[in-house]
Protein backbone atom coordinates (compact mmCIF):
# COMPACT_ATOMS: atom_id res chain seq x y z
CA UNK A 1 0.00 0.00 0.00
CA UNK A 2 2.95 2.01 0.41
CA UNK A 3 4.19 1.88 -2.72
CA UNK A 4 0.68 2.71 -4.38
CA UNK A 5 0.99 5.98 -2.80
CA UNK A 6 4.11 8.20 -4.71
CA UNK A 7 3.78 9.12 -7.65
CA UNK A 8 6.30 8.38 -10.35
CA UNK A 9 5.10 11.54 -12.76
CA UNK A 10 4.13 14.69 -13.04
CA UNK A 11 1.31 16.51 -11.36
CA UNK A 12 -1.33 18.38 -14.24
CA UNK A 13 -0.43 21.28 -12.17
CA UNK A 14 3.09 21.29 -12.73
CA UNK A 15 2.48 21.05 -16.44
CA UNK A 16 0.03 24.04 -16.75
CA UNK A 17 2.66 26.01 -15.06
CA UNK A 18 5.43 24.92 -17.05
CA UNK A 19 3.00 25.83 -20.39
CA UNK A 20 2.29 29.33 -19.06
CA UNK A 21 6.22 29.89 -18.62
CA UNK A 22 6.69 28.72 -21.93
CA UNK A 23 4.39 31.06 -23.10
CA UNK A 24 5.32 33.79 -21.68
CA UNK A 25 8.96 33.27 -22.79
CA UNK A 26 7.73 32.65 -26.14
CA UNK A 27 5.96 36.24 -26.55
CA UNK A 28 8.85 38.09 -25.23
CA UNK A 29 10.86 36.45 -28.19
CA UNK A 30 8.23 37.14 -30.40
CA UNK A 31 8.07 41.23 -29.86
CA UNK A 32 12.18 40.71 -30.14
CA UNK A 33 11.74 39.62 -33.56
CA UNK A 34 9.72 41.76 -34.10
CA UNK A 35 12.44 44.36 -32.60
CA UNK A 36 15.39 42.93 -34.61
CA UNK A 37 13.88 42.76 -37.89
CA UNK A 38 12.53 46.42 -38.00
CA UNK A 39 15.95 47.12 -36.93
CA UNK A 40 17.90 45.30 -39.71
CA UNK A 41 15.49 46.69 -42.02
CA UNK A 42 16.23 50.46 -41.14
CA UNK A 43 20.01 49.63 -41.59
CA UNK A 44 19.73 48.27 -44.73
CA UNK A 45 18.13 51.16 -45.95
CA UNK A 46 20.95 53.52 -44.16
CA UNK A 47 23.46 51.24 -45.80
CA UNK A 48 21.94 51.39 -49.77
CA UNK A 49 21.31 55.38 -48.78
CA UNK A 50 24.94 55.36 -48.16
CA UNK A 51 25.74 53.66 -51.17
CA UNK A 52 24.16 55.73 -53.40
CA UNK A 53 26.06 58.84 -52.29
CA UNK A 54 28.92 57.09 -52.33
CA UNK A 55 27.95 56.35 -56.42
CA UNK A 56 27.86 59.70 -56.66
CA UNK A 57 30.64 61.20 -55.23
CA UNK A 58 32.46 58.03 -57.32
CA UNK A 59 30.64 59.76 -60.45
CA UNK A 60 31.48 63.26 -60.11
CA UNK A 61 35.29 62.34 -59.23
CA UNK A 62 35.45 60.62 -62.48
CA UNK A 63 34.65 63.62 -64.33
CA UNK A 64 37.02 66.40 -65.72
CA UNK A 65 37.87 69.11 -63.47
CA UNK A 66 35.84 71.50 -65.42
CA UNK A 67 32.98 69.61 -66.41
CA UNK A 68 31.58 69.48 -62.80
CA UNK A 69 29.03 72.44 -61.85
CA UNK A 70 29.65 74.98 -59.54
CA UNK A 71 27.19 76.63 -57.34
CA UNK A 72 24.13 74.97 -58.18
CA UNK A 73 22.10 72.07 -56.79
CA UNK A 74 21.20 69.63 -58.75
CA UNK A 75 19.22 66.37 -58.72
CA UNK A 76 18.64 62.80 -59.88
CA UNK A 77 15.30 61.21 -60.39
CA UNK A 78 14.05 59.39 -57.68
CA UNK A 79 15.55 56.07 -57.19
CA UNK A 80 12.93 53.61 -56.51
CA UNK A 81 13.41 50.54 -54.39
CA UNK A 82 10.62 48.28 -53.41
CA UNK A 83 8.89 50.31 -50.87
CA UNK A 84 11.25 52.84 -50.73
CA UNK A 85 11.93 55.73 -52.85
CA UNK A 86 15.49 57.68 -52.86
CA UNK A 87 15.81 61.61 -53.26
CA UNK A 88 19.66 62.31 -54.44
CA UNK A 89 20.76 65.91 -54.73
CA UNK A 90 24.54 67.79 -55.11
CA UNK A 91 25.95 70.83 -54.98
CA UNK A 92 29.71 71.60 -55.55
CA UNK A 93 31.46 74.50 -55.15
CA UNK A 94 35.03 76.45 -54.91
CA UNK A 95 36.59 76.33 -52.00
CA UNK A 96 36.75 79.51 -50.22
CA UNK A 97 40.65 79.24 -49.00
CA UNK A 98 42.18 77.15 -52.68
CA UNK A 99 40.78 77.45 -55.89
CA UNK A 100 42.25 74.25 -56.69
CA UNK A 101 39.75 72.26 -54.81
CA UNK A 102 36.07 71.77 -54.96
CA UNK A 103 34.03 71.05 -52.03
CA UNK A 104 30.97 68.67 -52.76
CA UNK A 105 27.77 68.10 -50.64
CA UNK A 106 25.84 64.74 -51.78
CA UNK A 107 22.18 64.81 -49.76
CA UNK A 108 20.51 61.29 -49.84
CA UNK A 109 16.57 61.91 -48.34
CA UNK A 110 14.33 59.22 -47.58
CA UNK A 111 11.35 58.62 -46.22
CA UNK A 112 9.75 54.80 -44.03
CA UNK A 113 8.08 55.17 -40.93
CA UNK A 114 9.73 59.18 -40.38
CA UNK A 115 11.62 61.33 -42.87
CA UNK A 116 15.41 60.43 -43.00
CA UNK A 117 18.57 62.29 -44.83
CA UNK A 118 21.79 61.55 -44.71
CA UNK A 119 24.72 64.02 -46.03
CA UNK A 120 28.30 63.59 -47.44
CA UNK A 121 30.87 66.09 -48.09
CA UNK A 122 33.93 65.17 -49.75
CA UNK A 123 36.76 67.68 -51.51
CA UNK A 124 38.21 67.32 -55.09
CA UNK A 125 41.52 68.59 -55.85
CA UNK A 126 42.74 69.50 -59.53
Amino acid sequence: MNNSLRSNGFTLIEVLISLVILAISLLALAGLMTTTTRNTASGGRLTEAATFAQDKLEELRAMSWESIPLNQTSADSPISRPGIQYNRSWTARPNASNADIKEIDVTISWTDNTSHSLRFFSALSK
